[in-house]
């Protein structure tokens, strides 16, 4: 085998890796010589096939077994006899090969930096501690009364935030020929990203961002900030599909409801709002259909027959806003859902599964049920029927409901009001304490443990901060590309689902790149720092403190704790994948007991504020 080295640039390596025909043929060789033992042909006992067949009939298969194999020796010969110590597998390139001629390949990698150990006893770290008041666990003893309380009727009235009312309802999923008529998928920023297949256009002199994303009554928005003077007759489209996204036929009939409104500014003197459909052949603009838009929030609803022409191919359904020559226009637009339904009434909608229910006590402005469903039963009496518009989250659970518009019909029944049962041994008893006194020493206990967690995730990520700032060594921009390829995928969900961090929001997708970055950076730095700190100083994981985790990942999943325990004894390596955390939480206790730490007495308030 020849070696040359190719690139040696920081933490960069090349090498060209030349083996030689007569290894490549001897392994080869070797390897049809064991096939012939055994192999079985028609014509010829086993064993007894002639070295010519076997290699006509497995030549060309074991050759590419034997050059994956060579690749793969060659490779960790180079990386053994250099001392290299690799970030990530080696990225191979066949420079040359053809049979009976040497294999020449190229061997590119990045190398683990050399890390320096930090001085600890220089570190200087402050500890906030704090313990239970009798004020936050009797705050946490009326929480418990209140939970194990009982419903006791109430008379009927509108019901409040925090009331019960005793419901029937029953989910329904309206028609919608749009595919993403609820508008899932806009993205914040200058200009930001209208939802999936949405656009919004706007003439010349005028300018438009996507200002923020949210929720109303159940169903999101966006709103498009829209600036400048208009040059020439100028408008505001907003499109709910591509122009081919919506199949469409001759003189067929459309209703088309739409959710807009001026949320900020006001539209310029002369400015006319309409929507309807742009109607189109495959390839040209036949006619635009049009009725009048009152932006208001409650939203507009027009049906529509589009053109008799054996030439329609698709319709489009727009919001126009009209603006005059030179007209200056400062505005936010807040658009919700567009729906298309066939037809001039409105289709009947079907019931999806676990959709009903009888009977159910729901807690108005409550928490555990779809976002938007109970905030929207505020001032409902018993006796009252509504109507609830809902979207189901892009991620959730079931995939037949996962980002769907539904429709819940509501009827209430019944007021109820919660009622505390008293704070005493029978309420202590009713929990599973002895009494009273042993109830308030689990509740400060469990308090305490708490803060100290808070206490101890302050100080942890003091020492990272302080770590990170000392640290200048480079890291393989293979290892940061794929830190961040994971955070940006999560952040890519967190944006479809409307979930996106209040830092977050209003930046560009090329500013919220590039700061995700510098974390990817940040964390592959300090990751390095930590095993090699870990490693230096005989930090090890007990296999005690591995089973440990192993049980309480398990009961992550009441009932279903041996299934997951005896996934973990099928798969070693993802209880494997465990040591790591605990790994890193030994590394930081270690230079912690090293640290120069002082501690401060603080509020529980105090301390949340400074964990925020």
């Amino acid at each position: 085998m020849q070696v040359t080295e190719l690139a040696n640039d920081g933490l960069k390596r090349a090498y060209s890796v030349t083996v030689t025909a007569a290894d490549i043929a001897s392994t080869r060789d070797k390897r049809l010589a064991e096939i012939a033992k055994t192999v079985s042909m028609p014509g010829f006992r086993p064993g007894k096939v002639p070295m010519s067949v076997v290699k006509q009939r497995y030549g060309a298969a074991v050759l590419g077994e034997v050059l994956e194999q060579q690749v793969s020796d060659a490779s960790r010969q180079v990386v053994s006899d250099r001392g290299l110590k690799p970030a990530l597998q080696p990225k191979i390139d066949i420079v040359n090969f053809a049979d009976g001629s040497d294999l020449e390949f190229r061997m590119d990698l990045e190398v683990l930096p050399e890390v320096p150990m930090p001085e600890f006893a220089g570190i200087e770290l402050e500890r906030l501690r704090t313990e239970p008041t009798d004020e936050a666990i009797d705050k946490a003893l009326a929480s418990i009364a209140e939970r194990n309380g009982t419903l006791a009727d109430a008379e009927p009235r509108a019901a409040g935030a925090g009331d019960i009312l005793v419901c029937d309802f029953t989910g329904r999923l309206p028609v919608n020929l749009l595919k993403n008529g609820v508008g899932l998928g806009a993205r914040p920023g200058s200009p930001g990203e209208p939802p999936t297949d949405w656009s919004v256009d706007v003439s010349a002199g005028l300018s438009h961002e996507v200002a923020a994303i949210g929720s109303e009554r159940g169903l999101p928005y966006f709103d498009a900030k829209v600036s400048g003077t208009a040059t020439e007759s100028g408008f505001i489209r907003i499109f709910a599909t591509r122009p081919n996204g919506l199949a469409a036929k001759p003189a067929a009939t459309y209703t088309l409801s739409v959710q807009a409104h001026v949320a900020a500014g006001a539209l310029p003197q002369g400015a006319m709002a309409q929507f309807g459909f742009n109607e189109r052949s495959a390839d040209a603009f036949l006619r635009g259909t049009r009725a009048t838009c009152s932006l208001n929030p409650h939203g507009d609803r027009a049906t529509f027959e589009l053109v008799d022409d054996a030439a329609l191919a698709f319709a489009r359904p727009v919001i126009e806003i009209s603006v005059p020559a030179g007209a200056t226009v400062d505005l936010t637009l807040r658009v919700g859902p567009m729906r298309v339904v066939p037809g001039a009434e409105e289709p009947e909608a079907p019931a999806f599964a676990g959709g009903a229910a009888t009977d159910m006590p729901i807690e108005v402005a409550g928490q555990g049920f779809i976002p938007g469903f109970t905030e929207q039963m505020v001032g409902m009496a018993p006796g009252d029927s509504r109507d609830i518009d809902v979207t189901f989250p892009a991620d959730y659970g079931s995939a037949e409901l996962a980002g769907k518009h539904a429709r819940f019909t509501i009827a209430a029944k019944a007021l109820k009001a919660r009622r505390a049962v008293a704070i005493d041994d029978d309420l202590a008893k009713a929990v599973g304490m002895a009494d009273l006194a042993a109830l308030k020493d689990a509740i400060r206990g469990s308090l305490q443990r708490e803060y100290d967690a808070l206490s101890r995730m302050k100080v942890k990520r003091a020492l990272l901060d302080v770590l990170a700032d000392r640290a200048s060594f480079p890291v393989p921009d293979g290892m940061v590309e794929q830190e961040f390829t994971q955070i940006w995928q999560r952040v890519e969900a967190d944006l479809k689902a409307g979930r996106l961090d209040a830092d977050d929001q209003g930046k560009d997708e090329e500013t919220l790149k590039a700061e995700y970055r510098t974390i990817a950076e940040r964390r592959i730095r300090l990751g390095l720092m930590l095993s090699e700190i870990g490693r230096a100083n005989n930090v090890q994981v007990a296999q005690d403190e591995l089973a440990r985790a192993v049980r309480q990942e398990a009961s992550r999943y009441p009932g279903q704790e041996q299934q997951v325990l005896e996934f973990f004894r099928k798969n070693p390596q993802a209880a494997e994948n465990l040591r790591a955390p605990i790994f890193e939480e030994k590394v930081v206790d270690f230079m912690i007991e090293l640290a120069k730490v002082t501690d401060r007495q603080v509020t529980p308030d105090e301390l949340s504020a400074a964990v925020a």
